[in-house]
């Protein structure tokens, strides 16, 4: 469906044919099953492609998905969205975006789109990675965006990685939000570590914390979770199962409270 969508936007600018430079890239469909206690289930389906088009040039894109309309502004990283953290969202934060981009090199991106039908956004990302010895990779990303909703904001992302043998690994990343509509930051944090088994079989444990500034507590949630993986078809379709304790608490008129959460997942990657 994908391709089919790619091929027809295609060739609207051109003749050219679509298996000359064409292709659909960074695609990814999930369905996942989350249960926070205290919290109602939640059935998320999300969707993301980037559309590589011959008939305009080779460094503009286009993309197309549905998902947490306020990350994919933002561009908050992956792995610290509300999804991965077990957060139930209700339908109407799951919306429709679309736009198109233009790569200026490899650490320099430019985007515009709509998101929740014609709300405009604009953002420019630049990022960049450096090797540390044979072991080690960093990276730091930052985003500035727009919006009408928000005007102007930036997230900064900063992420390290380290390999300790060729099954055991670690991973640190942090992420700051902040909007012009807000003035105050949004942060979030993990801390990791990971098992390969092979055959993209994976074993993690991770610790997360989130806060915002002015909240009145020092962290708004925190927890653990622990997660596997692996293909339950060929190697494209991923299958998970994650269980997690956290320990929320959103202001300071309110306790913290301890809740248990459960989730499942079927992600195809293409």
């Amino acid at each position: 469906m994908s391709v089919w969508l790619a091929r027809g936007v295609d060739s609207w600018f051109g003749d050219r044919p679509f298996e000359d430079g064409g292709k659909v890239s960074d695609g990814r469909l999930s369905i996942s099953l989350l249960k926070r206690q205290g919290e109602s289930p939640d059935l998320d389906v999300r969707f993301n492609a980037r559309f590589r088009l011959p008939n305009i040039e080779e460094s503009t894109y286009f993309f197309f998905g549905r998902d947490d309309p306020r990350e994919v502004l933002t561009d908050q990283p992956g792995r610290l969205s509300r999804q991965e953290q077990l957060q139930a969202q209700s339908n109407a934060e799951r919306q429709f975006f679309a736009g198109v981009g233009r790569t200026l090199n490899d650490e320099i991106d430019f985007r515009l789109g709509m998101r929740g039908g014609f709300k405009l956004y604009a953002q420019v990302r630049y990022r960049k990675q450096w090797e540390l010895g044979d072991d080690g990779l960093a990276e730091f990303r930052q985003t500035v965006f727009w919006s009408s909703s928000d005007r102007t904001g930036s997230t900064t992302a900063f992420s390290y990685e380290h390999l300790f043998s060729p099954v055991w690994a670690a991973r640190w990343l942090s992420s700051a939000t902040i909007t012009q509509r807000s003035e105050r930051f949004e942060w979030s944090s993990l801390l990791g570590a990971y098992r390969s088994f092979g055959e993209q079989r994976l074993l993690s444990l991770e610790g997360l914390i989130n806060g915002q500034q002015g909240s009145g507590v020092a962290a708004t949630d925190y927890g653990v979770q622990t997660r596997w993986e692996q293909p339950v078809y060929k190697d494209w379709l991923i299958g998970g199962v994650v269980i997690g304790h956290f320990w929320p608490r959103p202001d300071a008129q309110t306790e913290r409270r301890k809740a248990w959460a459960l989730g499942a997942s079927l992600k195809m990657r293409f």
